[in-house]
């Protein structure tokens, strides 16, 4: 059930009550007016929790949140043409920074045009764009519905007319992404104005440059989300089609990984966009074929003691696992024993031991041979730890009863030797506290030979419901 919401003008008038009414210090007040809301189920994400301070010595009355002073401010600025222009950017942005209800409010009071008009007329001077460009992506960061077909031409127009301008092209792309999440209509719209051809280009052209790199990586990976409620369809695996087929984006981001063999934050938005774009069998060779998979397993040997990167090239593997040949060929470069090694190295890491032992569930799904791989190198044991290690995380359940499952489909060879590592309680442990661990749960018991029941769901016959 939604949570009700209030205005800031309301909230602002409780706190004033409190202050004017009762005595209260302004700590206080403050403190007493968001128990009372949230004491009520009222959801305060978009409030500004302060005291609205003086405007102006002039005009002790007139009180008002810093975030709103500093969009006066520049709204007069840029009325008069005045050279605070810049300065006052600077604050709201700093404003905006605080926090998404800064933004929520400024936004509410009609923020975007003007800082839209910001950008608009600092089109051919780049620190004044800089500046702007920086306030118009603190705005719109959580609020892609600002963005309109202004905007959006505004967008594309500074991203082809910067090109060269790495600092520029970063700026621009930002805004893109904060733009894009959770807005499908975004990301179609700017699809269709040329946004994808723009963002690979500039990975290429700004190789050398990681914050460029990985800014593209991760607007380019958005436009392949399917994160927007408000639409019942997307077009995430189109725009992934389009990125690999028109853009030859898989080749730009293994060239961009090439390129940065040090940078951790750089490769691991790289690793995380692949993922997002081996959506076909031919594209999971293909990202083979051009020397992914022996970078991915070279990084993973390298940066093992680094879990954010090892989560990602798990998740990468895991993707471009999806194509039978390259199950193998990551088997037959190491593959199962270097996953293996990392959730080891990792156990405490929920995320690690999750992407670790939904990678080996992909490899060993209809493949007898790499089972016995992964037995050998201790798979089943780590995912076996790992659900002992967390009872509470439903995912990193779920994935190793599906490994175990996995591994025992084609061949009850190892079912013995699972058995005899404890998998019976753990998997019906996970059942007990999980109920989205039971269909792959009462399966992995079923295919180690264990006692399981297994209820037919109702078929419409045969009588009415039975609980």
């Amino acid at each position: 059930m939604a949570k009700r919401r209030i205005t800031q003008e309301t909230f602002d008038a409780v706190v004033r009550e409190n202050i004017e009414e009762f005595d209260m210090e302004e700590s206080e007040a403050l403190k007493e007016a968001i128990e009372q809301f949230e004491s009520q189920g009222v959801d305060l994400s978009n409030i500004v929790k302060a005291v609205p301070k003086v405007s102006s010595e002039e005009n002790t009355e007139d009180q008002t949140h810093e975030v709103l002073q500093a969009l006066e401010s520049l709204k007069t600025a840029v009325a008069s043409s005045s050279a605070s222009v810049l300065e006052d950017l600077r604050v709201f942005t700093q404003q905006c920074s605080l926090g998404f209800a800064q933004r929520y409010l400024a936004a509410q009071k009609e923020a975007y045009p003007t800082i839209l008009a910001c950008c608009q007329r600092a089109a051919e001077e780049k620190e004044a764009l800089s500046v702007a460009l920086a306030a118009l992506s603190a705005l719109t960061d959580g609020q892609p519905d600002l963005l309109d077909v202004e905007g959006r031409e505004f967008l594309i127009g500074a991203l082809t007319a910067q090109q060269a301008d790495a600092a520029l092209t970063c700026l621009c792309i930002h805004v893109v992404r904060h733009c894009c999440v959770k807005h499908e209509n975004n990301r179609q719209d700017l699809v269709k104005a040329g946004v994808l051809p723009l963002l690979t280009a500039s990975i290429t052209r700004h190789i050398e440059h990681p914050e460029v790199v990985r800014e593209a990586c991760v607007a380019l990976r958005v436009m392949t989300f399917d994160d927007d409620v408000r639409v019942p369809f997307g077009h995430a695996h189109e725009h992934a089609k389009m990125i690999v087929l028109e853009q030859n984006g898989l080749k730009v981001i293994v060239e961009a990984a090439k390129a940065h063999p040090e940078n951790t934050s750089v490769l691991s938005e790289l690793c995380a966009t692949l993922s997002r774009l081996a959506v076909r069998n031919e594209f999971c060779q293909d990202i083979v074929d051009l020397g992914g998979l022996k970078f991915m397993i070279t990084l993973l040997a390298d940066s093992l003691d680094c879990p954010e990167l090892v989560k990602q090239v798990l998740s990468a593997l895991k993707a471009i696992a999806g194509n039978d040949d390259v199950k193998d060929a990551i088997v037959n470069a190491g593959g199962a024993e270097l996953i293996v090694m990392a959730m080891n190295r990792h156990m405490a890491n929920a995320q690690v031991c999750e992407q670790g032992s939904a990678a080996l569930c992909v490899l060993a799904l209809r493949k007898p041979n790499n089972c016995k791989v992964i037995m050998e190198c201790g798979g089943a044991l780590a995912a076996l730890q790992a659900m002992k290690t967390h009872p509470d995380e439903v995912n990193v359940q779920k994935q190793s009863c599906m490994l175990l499952r996995n591994l025992v489909a084609r061949t009850r060879d190892f079912s013995q030797l699972i058995l005899e590592m404890g998998a019976e309680a753990l998997i019906s442990q996970a059942l007990a506290a999980h109920r989205d661990c039971g269909d792959v749960g009462r399966a992995a018991l079923r295919d180690l030979g264990c006692q399981v029941e297994l209820r037919e769901l109702w078929t419409g016959k045969k009588g009415s419901l039975s609980h």
